[in-house]
This record gives C-alpha cells, sequence and structure tokens, in this order.
C-alpha cells in the first residue's frame, strides 16, 4: 500500500490503540472507508485514529466493537488513551510505569496516585471538575485510570516500588476525615508490602530537601532509566542520561535526609491517633 504509515505501539496509549484498531481492521480485510460505513464515520476519521492524529472517543472505540466483533476491547483501551485532562506525557509514563522493574515516587502536597485510596482520587478528581478544570465525566474517567494503572503495578513478578512523601502529603486533608484516615491507613499497608519502601521527608529537612515538585524514576527491565516531572501546567517525559541521572543522585540525598521507614509508620500512626 502506498504512503502507508508505520505505527509504533510503544511510542503511548494512543499509538498502542491505532496499531491495534489497525491490525483488526486488516485482519477483516476491510479498507479505512469499509470499516466507516459499517460505524457511521469517514475514512479520514478513521485515518485519523489509527496513526494518532486523533483521539478516539468512547463512542468511536465502542461503534468500533460492534464492528469488529470484539467485546468492549476498544472501548476500554480507549480508556488509557482519553486522558485530555491529564498532562502531555503523563499517558505515556504510565505505559513504561507498567513494565518497570523499580518505580521511584516524590510527591508534595498529595499522595502519589500507586497509593491513593479510590475515595482519595475521587475527592480530588471531584475538586477539579468543580474548579472546571475538568468535566465530571473526565473526572471518573481518571479515576478508573488510576484504578487501572494500580492493578497494572500489583503484576507478578511486582516491581519495586519506593515513595519519599514530603511531609505535606500526610498533613493536607483531602476528602474529609474518614477518606483521610483510610488513605493514611493505606499507606501503613503499603508500607508493609516485601516490595515496597515508604519514607516521610519532614518539614524540618528545610532547604536540603532536593526535590519540591512531584518526580517520578524509573528503572526498566533493561536497567535504563527514564524521569517524569510536572509542573502545575506541563508534563515532561525524560530518558537522556544526562538529565536523569542528576535526578537519581537527588532522589538518594533525598532518601538518607528523610526519615526511615518505621520512623515514617510511625508518624503516620500517631497523625491517625490525633497525638502528633
Amino acid at each position: 500500500m502506498v504512503n502507508r504509515k508505520e505505527l509504533d505501539p510503544e511510542i503511548g496509549p494512543q499509538a498502542a490503540f491505532g496499531a491495534r484498531l489497525r491490525r483488526l481492521r486488516d485482519s477483516r480485510g476491510w479498507t479505512q472507508d469499509e470499516l466507516a460505513d459499517r460505524i457511521g464515520c469517514t475514512g479520514s476519521h478513521v485515518s485519523a485514529v489509527e496513526t494518532g492524529r486523533r483521539l478516539p472517543t468512547r463512542r468511536f472505540a465502542a461503534s468500533c466493537d460492534r464492528a469488529l466483533g470484539t467485546g468492549d476491547q476498544l472501548e476500554r483501551r480507549s480508556l488509557a488513551v482519553r486522558q485530555t485532562a491529564l498532562l502531555e506525557g503523563f499517558p505515556e509514563y504510565v505505559t513504561h510505569e507498567g513494565r518497570a522493574s523499580e518505580v521511584r515516587l516524590f510527591e508534595s502536597g498529595v499522595i502519589p496516585g500507586p497509593l491513593q485510596t479510590r475515595e482519595y482520587a475521587r475527592a480530588l478528581a471531584d475538586a477539579a471538575a468543580l474548579r472546571g478544570d475538568i468535566t465530571p465525566e473526565q473526572a471518573t474517567e481518571r479515576v478508573d485510570y488510576l484504578i487501572q494503572r494500580q492493578a497494572v503495578l500489583a503484576r507478578t513478578p511486582s516491581p519495586l516500588i519506593l515513595a519519599v512523601l514530603d511531609e505535606s502529603c500526610i498533613r493536607r486533608p483531602i476528602g474529609g476525615a474518614d477518606v483521610m484516615d483510610a488513605q493514611l491507613a493505606r499507606l501503613v499497608e503499603f508500607a508493609a508490602l516485601p516490595n515496597s519502601g515508604l519514607q516521610i521527608a519532614p518539614y524540618s529537612m528545610g532547604e536540603s530537601k532536593p526535590f519540591v515538585r512531584m518526580v517520578y524514576l524509573l528503572t526498566l527491565p533493561d536497567r535504563s532509566l527514564m524521569s517524569y516531572v510536572e509542573s502545575q501546567t506541563h508534563g515532561h517525559l525524560d530518558r537522556e542520561p544526562s538529565s536523569v541521572l542528576p535526578l537519581v543522585r537527588n532522589y538518594h540525598q533525598l532518601q538518607i535526609g528523610a526519615a526511615s521507614q518505621a520512623e515514617s509508620v510511625a508518624m503516620i500512626e500517631n497523625l491517625r491517633k490525633g497525638t502528633l
């Protein structure tokens, strides 16, 4: 076929969806126009989704499932793609996180996604919807996306997950007393897992704390490194050793200065009891 664009599903969820749709369509011997006729759109629309130039809506994906006889396969896959409320680079980061051998997390202000309870995540998403940052539908999708992300991290063999949380993460009340207490209990449960590490970076670290915003670091099965950092409006995924290695060094410095896991768990338990 002339000018047929090669698709790389490893680029991210959007590319993976497009590649999957093309494989399913090709296996039935249909052209893009033929699939489009069956689902009520245009061949150019199908082309745009397959090549990653347009996001698949839930309706589009469900229509493709019906036409191709794939149950709800594409509709479920579209959930990972349709995260328009997420910053650029984050869905791609999550794809790599799902196959990493080591995941290192630092957060300030909020509990990192992999450790959140559904209720805590829901409170954050609903607040974003009330501010008008996202729609109520996107709030629901954001929570569902998080739960799927957590399920992937629970795979066997399990990745090593290390989390250093700024003290503000456990002190900032989210969702009310019951939601916050359940979230703190979840942190204690996480710390007890054999493939985890949890530390609190106390306020007393002051200026020695190397990070002020979230930083996620991945070690992939081939031992290559990757980082993901965010500002309020931008996300940045980086694979360059010259950029990532200084963050790894800073993370080690953060771990040295943070409270030990035993001290961190005690801090959380005392906070739950109201004695801290």
